[in-house]
């Protein structure tokens, strides 16, 4: 009985030394490899591709001095210079809260000095310092900690129209095409996604029709697009959206 017991017993031991080294002996399991996600199950939509010709990198950004004499101002749809034109054909923009202190220190004909940066040839110089006539506008940021200033009164936004040949595109400091200069003297903005998307429309003496919300001040008429076209026509809706405007002001037909 004895030896029975003990076979057994040994038996028994023999069989959990197997087991045991053969569940040693058992690869562990290994992470997936990296690489691109799984697809997802059969039913669920992936995610979407990504637009045509990827993301467009930013410009790099320079160090530029322009000089001559003020042509014209850019005005935004709220009445405030935010640029200007020089005699040379070369574009300045500013911030808009800077508009009543450039325009008090330079007139149209009067020969400035700007410097501040631009991303190359095409956009425009985004300034930091203005002067002209011995005096100089510098764009200075807000102190740490410092209050905002209070709002600036801006004109009502009423529904405008108007057309004409393009006289010049404008562009933003990382060139970017965002607005346009009408034969009128009408300035046309609207955001940079849809200057790429009617890029065939932007040529220097081409048509241009358009619809939205803007203002006439005594530095000029800026309109801010909702619709364009080269025809009356032919307008197209360019921002969705409230038909509203931007900001409350009295509505008013289209002019």
């Amino acid at each position: 009985m004895a030896t029975s017991v003990f076979s057994f017993r040994a038996t028994l031991l023999a069989g959990l030394m197997a087991a045991s080294a053969l569940a040693v002996a058992q690869p562990a399991p290994q992470p997936a490899p990296p690489g691109g996600p799984m697809p997802p199950p059969a039913g669920m939509a992936g995610p979407l591709p990504p637009p045509p010709g990827g993301p467009l990198a930013p410009a790099p950004m320079a160090a530029a001095s322009v000089s001559g004499q003020v042509a014209r101002w850019l005005v935004n749809p709220n009445g405030e210079a935010d640029g200007l034109l020089l005699d040379n054909g070369t574009q300045i923009a500013f911030a808009p809260h800077l508009s009543a202190d450039v325009t008090a220190l330079a007139k149209v004909g009067d020969r400035i000095d700007a410097t501040g940066w631009r991303a190359g040839d095409a956009g425009a110089l985004r300034a930091q310092e203005i002067r002209a006539n011995g005096r100089a506008v510098t764009d200075q940021p807000p102190s740490p900690g410092a209050l905002p200033p209070p709002p600036r009164p801006l004109g009502a936004l009423a529904s405008m129209s108007a057309g004409g040949r393009i006289a010049r595109v404008l562009f933003n400091d990382r060139g970017d095409a965002h607005g346009a200069l009408l034969d009128d003297g009408t300035v046309v903005r609207f955001p940079p996604h849809v200057g790429r998307m009617i890029g065939g429309l932007l040529q220097p003496g081409a048509p241009l029709y358009v619809q939205g919300w803007g203002t006439r001040s005594p530095l000029g008429t800026g309109i801010e697009a909702t619709r364009l076209g080269a025809t009356q026509q032919a307008l197209q809706e360019v921002l969705s959206g409230p038909i509203d405007p931007p900001r409350p002001g009295p509505r008013r037909r289209p002019a």
